[in-house]
């Protein structure tokens, strides 16, 4: 079995190289919680163990079983986002809240990945998901000039926090970085054409196996010939995905065939994910069972769905929500390289050899 690592966080000359990481990220806290305060937002606080952890088919959970007071096992599960609890809340009639929780997700490890991670979640009810791209704004330039850097820069690249953000398309980059024309694979409802994907792959010379699905072409194209480019000089807005590839987000008013979803990107770094929300129950049932049929394909386990959420649907109001990697966004603030040199006390590693 993998075995564990020596972990050196705690040493006292390796705190203090991480120290001014770690001081930084208070002040961007500290700065955030005011800034959602001045504009009336109400902090919440929402619990880790959830019936589901949620239901998109690669996002990998740590599961957990309760027991109940006479000792019968109920099956629980680390959230990966707080955005269940907090569209409940949103149903239980609050307008404007936002969210600092401790998230959790496996297989993930890396210079941008953490098991646990710190996600930042604020949703406005009755307003357009545009608003979460000015509030973007804000907090980038907030979180540089808390920080005292005038400049975000990671692996080569630079981006300004202040600099006016780019707002691209998904089919716009795609036609730009790869030469794809996105919206001609997509039917006029907004299903998805596996085949003319492909056919286009082929022609733009970029590799895919017989065996991909369009969400493996499509994410093929995404990560190797778009994502390397956003945030290069300025902060880009990846805008309007397509419908299938936003479960939890409403259809474009002008174009069914995309949502009302935006990435935030700077120095190629995904940083917030944003949602015009979903609010038809019958509609997100039908979107989570099929993420978990895709999930049963390609993992061969499914996640349950929250009934719970899907009734409180049924009474959630228009609104928009938003989620920030916060740990990302302080790496780029203070000028960090990983992401664990911005958490105070790191998961604990462990080797991928077998002991």
């Amino acid at each position: 079995m993998p075995s564990l690592l020596p972990s050196a966080w705690w040493r006292p000359d390796v705190h203090a190289d991480r120290r001014p990481f770690l001081i930084g990220r208070n002040r961007i806290q500290t700065a955030f919680r005011a800034f959602f305060a001045e504009r009336d937002f109400l902090e919440v606080d929402t619990a880790t163990l959830q019936v589901s952890p949620g239901n998109e088919a690669h996002l990998h959970a740590f599961s957990t079983t309760a027991l109940t007071t006479d000792g019968q096992p109920f099956p629980l599960h680390l959230h990966t986002s707080p955005e269940f609890a907090c569209k409940k809340l949103l149903s239980a009639g609050e307008k404007r809240i936002a969210c600092f929780a401790h998230v959790y997700r496996n297989r993930e490890r890396g210079p941008l990945h953490h098991p646990e991670f710190t996600m930042l979640e604020w949703y406005r009810v009755g307003e357009h998901y545009t608003q979460l791209m000015k509030d973007c704004a804000d907090l980038l330039a907030l979180a540089a000039e808390t920080a005292g850097i005038p400049l975000f820069s990671f692996r080569g690249m630079s981006c300004d926090p202040f600099a006016a953000f780019e707002r691209l398309s998904v089919a716009e980059a795609f036609e730009r970085y790869a030469g794809i024309d996105l919206l001609s694979c997509l039917e006029a409802d907004g299903t998805a054409d596996r085949e003319r994907l492909a056919a286009q792959l082929r022609e733009a010379g970029i590799r895919h196996a017989a065996d991909d699905t369009w969400t493996d072409l499509y994410s093929r194209v995404l990560v190797e010939k778009v994502e390397p480019h956003l945030g290069n000089g300025r902060p880009t807005l990846l805008d309007r995905y397509p419908i299938s590839e936003a479960a939890l987000a409403r259809p474009a008013e002008d174009d069914p065939r995309v949502a009302e979803r935006f990435e935030l990107y700077a120095c190629g770094v995904e940083l917030a994910n944003a949602f015009g929300e979903l609010t038809d129950p019958v509609e997100q049932r039908t979107r989570f069972e099929a993420e978990m049929a895709e999930r049963q394909r390609v993992y061969g386990e499914t996640y349950p769905l929250d009934e719970d959420f899907l009734a409180a649907l049924s009474v959630m109001p228009e609104a928009a929500g938003i989620a920030l990697g916060f740990d990302r966004l302080v790496m780029l603030a203070t000028g960090a390289s990983r992401i664990d040199q911005v958490m105070w006390a790191p998961v604990a590693e462990w080797s991928a050899e077998w002991s």
